[in-house]
C-alpha cells in the first residue's frame, strides 16, 4: 500500500514543485518541462514488464530491487549538479517506483486471505486518489518551511519501512527459469519503448504545439508503430508475455476503458482547480492544497465501509452511482466565477470525492472479479498501462482544451470591448477616476485603465475556459456511466 501511495505521489508532487525545481537547477521553462516527462517515461518503461518480471524472479525480489533503486535516486536527486544528471536520476526513479502499483494489485489478489481481498482493493484504490490530492499541500509545506529537496527526501523515511514490510511479509519464491527462457523479448521491447514514446509525445505535445513539432510527431508516430507491432505480436505469438486475449473475455475491455476515463476525469479536475486558483486568485501551492484536501479526507472515512459494501453487493450499481455523482459535481463546479475561492469549491469537491471513491473502488473490484488469480500478472500490467495513459491523455487533452477555449473566449469578449460600447467607456471611466487619485498625468491614468480592462478580459476568458473544462469532464463522467450500463453480470467470485 505504501508503494501504491508513493508511486503516484512522486509524480504529482514533482508537478506542483516544478517551478521550485527549475529555479534550483537553473533550468528554463522548456528544459524544465522534461522533469515530469522523465519520471513518467520511467514508470511506463517498467510498468508493462514488472508483472512478468515478478513471475520470473518473484514479486519480492522485484519489489526489493525497485525500492532500493527508488531510495538511491531520491537520496541523490537533490544533490544533482545539473539538469541532465537530474533527468537521468528521475528516469531511474520512475523505473524503480514503476514496479510498485502493478505488483501491488497482483499480490492483493493472489496472496491475501479471501475475506480481506475486498478491503485490500479498497485501500489500493484509495491510495492512488489520496496521493493525487495531498501533493499540493506537501509541496507547499516543504517549500515554505524546509526546502524543495524534501520533495524527494520525504520518501527516504518511508521506503525503509516498505522494504522491511516486503522483506518480512512476502514469501521467497524460486526463480522460474522456464518462464525466463520462454520470455517474449520482442513483445516486451515493443511495448516498453512504444508506450514510453507515446507517453513522452503526449506529455510534450501541448508545450510544443502538437503537429507543428517534429519531435512530438516523431514520438507519437514511432510510439504508435511500436504499439501496433506489440499488439500484433501478442495476438499471434503462441506464448505472449501479456495475454491480450483476456480483453475479449467478459467485461474487461469495457472496464479498462472506464478506468482510463476516470483517470482522465480525476487528473482533469486536479488540473482545473489548481490552475484557476493560481492564475485567477494568485493562490500558492499550500493554499491550493487546502481545497484538494477536501477530496482526500472523505476517502479515509469511507474506504473500509466501502470495502465491506462491495463484498456483499454487485459493483455495477456502485460504479454507476459514482459516475453520476462525479458528473453532478463537475456541473456544479462549472458555475464558477472570478469570485470563487476555497469555500466555493467545497460542496462540489466533497460530492466528487464520494463519487470517485465509489466508482474507482467498484471498478477495480469488478476487474479483479473478472479474472482468475493466475491472470493477476496480466491484469496488473493492463491496469498500469490504462492508469498511466488515462492520466496522460487527460492531462494533454485538458491543457490543450483550456488553452484553446481561453483563446476563443478572449476573442469573443475582446470583440465586445473593441466595439467601444457605452459599457466599455463607462468601465474605462471608472478605472481612470480611481487611478486619477494616485496618478497626476490623465494620459497615464487612461493608459493604466486600459491595462486594467485588458486584465479583466483575460481573467474572464480564463474563468469561462475553466467552466468549459468542468463541463467537458461532466460529459466524460456521463460517458463512463453509459459504458457501465453495458457491463454484464460476471460469474460468482470467491471474495
Amino acid at each position: 500500500m505504501l508503494g501504491a501511495l508513493m508511486s503516484t505521489l512522486a509524480a504529482r508532487v514533482t508537478s506542483f514543485g516544478l517551478a521550485d525545481l527549475r529555479g534550483a537547477l537553473h533550468a528554463g521553462f522548456d528544459e524544465g518541462a522534461w522533469i515530469t516527462t522523465s519520471f513518467g517515461v520511467g514508470q511506463m518503461l517498467v510498468g508493462v514488464a514488472s508483472p512478468y518480471l515478478g513471475a520470473i524472479f518473484g514479486a519480492r525480489r522485484v519489489l526489493l530491487l525497485g525500492i532500493a533503486l527508488f531510495f538511491a535516486c531520491c537520496l541523490l536527486l537533490p544533490l544533482a549538479g545539473d539538469l541532465h544528471a537530474f533527468l537521468a536520476l528521475l528516469l531511474l526513479a520512475g523505473i524503480g517506483s514503476g514496479t510498485f502499483i502493478p505488483l501491488t494489485i497482483a499480490y492483493v489478489v493472489r496472496s491475501l486471505p479471501v475475506q480481506l481481498v475486498a478491503y485490500g482493493i479498497a485501500l489500493y484504490a484509495m491510495n492512488i486518489e489520496l496521493s493525487l490530492n495531498i501533493a499540493a499541500s506537501l509541496e507547499g509545506w516543504y517549500a515554505d518551511h524546509w526546502s524543495w529537496r524534501w520533495i524527494y527526501w520525504q520518501y527516504c523515511g518511508v521506503l525503509p519501512v516498505m522494504f522491511a514490510a516486503v522483506a518480512w511479509g512476502m514469501p521467497k519464491e524460486p526463480v522460474n527459469t522456464g518462464l525466463l527462457r520462454g520470455l517474449d523479448w520482442w513483445g516486451l521491447v515493443y511495448a516498453s519503448l512504444g508506450f514510453g514514446m507515446l507517453y513522452a509525445g503526449l506529455d510534450q505535445g501541448n508545450r510544443l504545439d502538437w503537429r507543428n513539432s517534429g519531435l512530438v510527431v516523431g514520438l507519437l508516430l514511432g510510439g504508435g508503430m511500436l504499439a501496433v507491432a506489440f499488439l500484433v505480436r501478442e495476438l499471434t505469438t503462441p506464448r505472449p508475455f501479456l495475454n491480450l486475449r483476456l480483453l475479449l473475455r467478459g467485461n474487461l475491455a469495457i472496464l479498462l476503458l472506464i478506468l482510463a476515463g476516470f483517470r482522465f476525469m480525476i487528473l482533469s479536475t486536479a488540473i482545473i482547480i489548481p490552475t484557476y486558483l493560481q492564475a485567477v486568485q494568485s493562490f500558492r501551492e499550500l493554499q491550493v492544497g487546502q481545497v484538494l484536501l477536501w477530496i482526500a479526507l472523505p476517502q479515509l472515512l469511507i474506504v473500509l465501509p466501502l470495502g465491506a459494501l462491495l463484498r456483499r453487493v454487485d459493483g455495477r450499481p456502485v460504479l454507476a452511482l459514482g459516475s453520476l455523482l462525479v458528473a453532478i459535481a463537475c456541473l456544479m463546479a462549472s458555475e464558477l466565477t472570478t469570485q470563487w475561492a476555497t469555500g466555493d469549491f467545497l460542496p462540489s469537491q466533497l460530492l466528487q470525492a464520494l463519487g470517485q471513491s465509489f466508482a474507482l473502488t467498484a471498478l477495480v473490484m469488478l476487474m479483479v472479479r473478472s479474472i482468475v488469480p493466475a491472470e493477476a500478472l496480466t491484469i496488473g500490467a493492463l491496469l498500469q498501462i490504462s492508469r498511466l495513459f488515462g492520466a496522460e491523455l487527460g492531462t494533454a487533452f485538458m491543457q490543450t482544451f483550456l488553452r484553446v477555449r481561453e483563446q476563443v473566449h478572449s476573442n469573443l469578449v475582446g470583440l465586445h470591448v473593441a466595439d467601444g460600447t457605452a459599457a466599455v467607456a463607462e468601465r474605462l471611466g471608472q478605472y481612470a477616476a480611481r487611478l486619477g487619485a494616485h496618478v497626476a498625468d490623465p494620459a497615464l491614468a487612461q493608459a493604466q485603465a486600459a491595462q486594467l480592462l485588458a486584465k479583466a478580459v483575460a481573467a474572464q476568458a480564463s474563468v469561462l475556459a475553466y467552466a468549459d473544462g468542468f463541463a467537458a469532464t461532466a460529459l466524460g463522467a456521463l460517458a463512463c456511466l453509459a459504458l457501465a450500463a453495458l457491463l454484464r453480470r460476471g460469474p460468482p467470485a470467491p471474495f
